[in-house]
């Protein structure tokens, strides 16, 4: 017998809904990064040549983010579609969005294990590896890539496992991944002597677990839309609308390797190997302390793409004003932690005095307008859970590549202080960024709206 699915989507009350959703996706969120730094961890502790294995690990990282930027471009398109389907009443179509979701994330998978395995050398030098990191990163990536398809079921179809409300069950498929990582990699790296390469080993095993909860789920009894093989024919009506949707969340996790060498560049030439060290640690805080902010907007998507599919106009209303008042206060706060007490992140990563002190200077300025970047992501992420593709994909392009990649070099021929222009290239960015996108959402917002009031009027007047 199929069990009661864990929330209702069009009425169970919005506070708790988000509640239920986000904690189990801010959790996901959070034990993801912390198993990676463990892996890292593991990894750094080799006997020999731990430093040089770790270094050469951690340039594999911008081509392991573009695999998961693949997944994005696919499943986060797909699952806030398919969620809309669902609160139009339209199961099938729901389903078949998924089916072709799920084909699209096999063959992206089948096309990167194979680039990547052929061209991973080469694009590992791209990024900065050295004659001796290189031995490091080809041994990790080769083996990592064989695992790229459990990346993108594991990554892709979990979304529309959260899409339908099964939050914990979605938790549950990153945690499962987690331990497994956690528990293998000791056995391979130190165990078996595999170092560099069983570590990659590890990490793959895991997805594959992880992947294999996914799809049995997603197959089984207990879900509510069912992954079919009759769907599972791509048809360029269905998935195309995905993509371009999709297309927001992969601009910003692709570009974010861009993103790194045109600070780390920059800085190594005004400001030297301390002002890289402390944009190392920034990124970091920022990477970390933006977790419970992704979380949320995970949490609140079913939400607002399900009341958005069913025509309920006041719960979409109340669904993303909480969303909002929760990530103003919550950047409020890591805010008010950069400014006043910026030591307590810095200390985290660091005990030289030198780089302490550049590292406390940079984040107040790194960070200035943080406070703000809550409107930033709700609204951006909203526009994606309402299926607005354009207007997501332009708001993802303004922040990065529009406006802070430029800054980074155009600031400094302004700034007798040339590290800190570069510097202060994202508090600029984030100023523009955030106006932007509340004047656009704004206007937009009150548009669909008001669309949504007159077919539900209309609806009533008929009946």
């Amino acid at each position: 017998m199929k069990q009661k699915k864990e929330t209702d989507l069009g009425r169970e009350p919005i506070g708790r809904l988000l509640f239920r959703l986000s904690v189990p996706a801010i959790t996901a969120q959070v034990v993801n990064v912390l198993y990676n730094m463990v892996d890292r961890m593991y990894i750094g502790h080799i006997p020999g040549y731990g430093a040089q294995a770790l270094t050469g690990v951690g340039v594999t990282f911008p081509l392991i983010m573009l695999i998961s930027a693949f997944a994005a471009l696919v499943s986060m398109g797909g699952a806030p579609r398919s969620s809309i389907m669902m609160g139009k009443g339209k199961k099938d179509e729901a389903e078949e969005i998924m089916g072709n979701c799920a084909m699209g994330l096999l063959i992206a998978g089948i096309l990167l294990t194979g680039f990547f395995f052929i061209f991973s050398k080469d694009l590992l030098l791209l990024f900065g590896a050295s004659e001796n990191t290189i031995e490091y990163a080809t041994a990790y990536m080769q083996i990592y890539a064989v695992g790229t398809l459990f990346v993108q079921a594991a990554l892709g179809m979990n979304a529309f496992i959260t899409a339908q409300g099964f939050a914990t069950v979605s938790m549950l498929s990153v945690v499962i991944g987690a331990v497994c990582n956690i528990v293998l990699d000791p056995i391979f790296i130190f165990g078996l002597h595999m170092g560099v390469q069983g570590a990659a080993l590890a990490t793959i095993i895991s997805q594959g677990v992880s992947a294999v909860w996914v799809i049995r789920f997603l197959c089984g009894k207990k879900t509510t839309l069912r992954l079919r093989k009759k769907y599972m024919r791509i048809k360029p009506k269905v998935f195309f609308p995905c993509m371009a949707l999709g297309l927001s969340p992969f601009i910003m996790q692709s570009t974010e390797s861009i993103l790194n060498i045109c600070f780390n560049s920059s800085l190594l030439k005004y400001g030297g190997d301390m002002a890289v060290g402390a944009m190392t640690i920034l990124s970091s805080v920022m990477q970390f302390s933006m977790l419970p902010l992704q979380g949320l907007t995970q949490g609140s998507q079913p939400i607002v793409s399900y009341n958005f599919g069913a025509g309920n106009p006041d719960r979409v209303k109340r669904a993303f004003f909480l969303l909002l008042r929760s990530c103003v206060v919550y950047a409020v706060a890591i805010w008010a932690v950069a400014m006043f007490a910026p030591g307590v992140f810095a200390a985290i990563f660091t005990s030289n005095e030198e780089l302490m002190r550049t590292t406390k200077w940079a984040m107040k300025i790194y960070m200035a307008v943080s406070c703000i970047f809550g409107v930033q992501i709700a609204c951006q992420q909203t526009f994606i859970a309402l299926g607005k593709a354009k207007e997501s994909i332009f708001l993802a392009l303004l922040r990065k590549v529009i406006l802070l990649i430029p800054l980074i070099y155009i600031l400094p021929v302004f700034f007798e202080d040339k590290t800190m222009a570069v510097f202060l290239a994202e508090p600029v960015a984030d100023m523009l960024a955030v106006t932007t996108t509340a004047v656009l959402f704004g206007v937009q917002f009150k548009k669909v709206i008001a669309q949504m009031r007159k077919r539900e009027a209309a609806a009533h007047g008929q009946r």
